[in-house]
């Protein structure tokens, strides 16, 4: 299974550079333009992880993360809220939202590559644990 990651941003520079630092960094790398665009890619090609913008039109980075995080179909996804703000009520939004992480606009796209595999490492180990669990 390939390690799939979508990106979700209504700016055309954002949305390439991401998808271009994690091509390089040999994931398959969904897009997506706004809070509809990124529910459909979701729901139709389930990414493990989604970089998600706080600010886009249609619906939020909030609204898209409570809509996966309620859907047991897709709450495993790992959410990573990105946005330029940075006050400590839209963290606690994006926190009850259900995001697994919150991050500030501007941040190296070292940092977003750090992120994603930290996230796949993250989502192998419940894999694995889950099936242990099984087994036992």
């Amino acid at each position: 299974m390939s390690q799939r990651v979508l990106v979700v941003d209504d700016e055309p520079f954002i949305l390439r550079s991401l998808s271009f630092v994690l091509e390089r960094a040999g994931y398959e790398v969904l897009q997506a333009r706004d809070g509809d665009e990124a529910l459909e890619a979701l729901r139709d090609h389930r990414p493990q992880v989604c970089l998600l913008d706080v600010m886009m039109p249609r619906r939020s980075g909030f609204e898209v993360c409570e809509i996966v995080k309620g859907d047991p179909d897709l709450r495993d996804t790992y959410v990573v809220m990105l946005t330029a703000k940075g006050q400590d009520a839209a963290r606690e939004r994006g926190v009850q939202a259900g995001c697994d992480e919150y991050l500030t606009k501007p941040f190296s796209p070292s940092l977003i590559v750090e992120k994603v595999r930290a996230a796949f490492g993250a989502a192998e180990r419940l894999a694995a644990s889950a099936t242990t669990a099984e087994e036992s």
